[in-house]
């Protein structure tokens, strides 16, 4: 698939509903509707909006999902992910990335969204298991802790490989058997996912 063949009329609806203006810094605000990555703080980017609308696609987002967002950032893919599913936990490793995404969510009036800081290689245990799992930032390898809070029949999407090189989208696709199935999608730069790493892995 191809970042063009996200053709998910709820996406793209979502999308166009979705202000990426309120989620730039001032600075960038003149490149807010540019089909590109942009800078913001901590190192940390808002993605270009085709990538975010394959992964949101990719997941294949139902009104009754409860969703896992790994990497907050700005808030833009949650804000994009709130308007397609019931609940989204979100969580930043940053945590005044977080504090700022959480106070401009609710300034736009996205109440079905909840941020936490936390390390992302974690997940969100106490919430699990979720429908669907989105990672905005690059892992060398698929973490096993966000496997293993998928939902039997749930869907995950993750760009996989080496920080600062190509990596590639991953969808992985958990049966209700508990059998994982992983499938590249594409080619994607993302900045790497960062926190602490289970001991060996």
């Amino acid at each position: 698939m191809a970042p063009g063949e996200a053709d998910d009329p709820r996406v793209i609806e979502a999308l166009r509903h979705v202000p990426r203006v309120e989620f730039v810094p001032p600075e960038w605000r003149h490149r807010a509707h540019a089909d590109t990555a942009l800078p913001i703080a901590h190192g940390q980017t808002i993605s270009q909006p085709t990538i975010v609308a394959v992964m949101t696609h990719l997941i294949a987002p139902q009104p009754h999902m409860k969703v896992l967002e790994v990497g907050t950032g700005s808030g833009y893919q949650a804000a994009v992910l709130a308007r397609l599913v019931r609940k989204v936990h979100s969580v930043e490793i940053e945590p005044e990335l977080a504090t700022e995404a959480a106070q401009r969510l609710e300034r736009l009036g996205i109440t079905n969204v909840e941020v936490r800081t936390g390390d992302g290689w974690a997940g969100w245990p106490e919430a699990a298991p979720f429908d669907a799992i989105v990672v905005t930032a690059a892992p060398p390898r698929v973490p096993e802790a966000l496997v293993a809070q998928l939902a039997p029949g749930g869907r995950m999407v993750v760009p996989v490989g080496p920080a600062g090189g190509i990596q590639q989208l991953t969808l992985v696709e958990k049966g209700r058997d508990g059998g994982v199935r992983h499938t590249v999608v594409t080619d994607v730069r993302f900045v790497p996912m960062t926190g602490g790493r289970p001991a060996g892995r």
